[in-house]
């Protein structure tokens, strides 16, 4: 498991990080879309949907971003961003966990059917398949849940 990292609430001086490390991982993961050219999209969004409803969990090690979580009021996570350098380390797991005690209820997500690395970490933190649709872009995605 990562050592040294901490766990904190979002703050406002966080959101150029934040997308940064959204933007590294997201590339990361399908290199063949240019998310770069998303950043204006995702950055209002951002600013408009998630901020203002979510609550947003930051890990952080020595003053640097080491990724996030967004979990709204209704249980829903939105975003689960690691740093690429701690994939595998547990530090997904620990923010996961917190979403977890923020969502008491239990915790839905949706995860694009072709990220197997995601599905299975999801499966291996207890989440269970619920669903399947197609998103806005026309990727299909799983519905995935944790109920307590």
């Amino acid at each position: 498991m990562t050592q040294g990292f901490r766990l904190r609430r979002y703050q406002a001086a966080d959101e150029d990080a934040s997308i940064a490390l959204w933007l590294e991982t997201w590339q990361l993961a399908y290199p063949s879309i240019d998310f770069a050219k998303r950043l204006d999209w995702w950055r209002a969004r951002w600013r408009c949907e998630l901020v203002p409803n979510a609550r947003i969990v930051v890990a952080e090690q020595a003053g640097a971003m080491l990724g996030f979580v967004t979990i709204d009021g209704g249980g829903y996570l939105d975003q689960l961003v690691v740093a690429p350098a701690q994939w595998g380390s547990g530090l997904a797991a620990a923010l996961v966990d917190e979403a977890k005690r923020l969502s008491p209820e239990g915790v839905t997500l949706k995860v694009n059917a072709d990220n197997f690395r995601a599905i299975k970490f999801y499966e291996r933190n207890g989440f269970a398949k619920t669903g399947e649709e197609t998103n806005s872009s026309g990727r299909a995605v799983l519905n995935m849940a944790w109920r307590p």
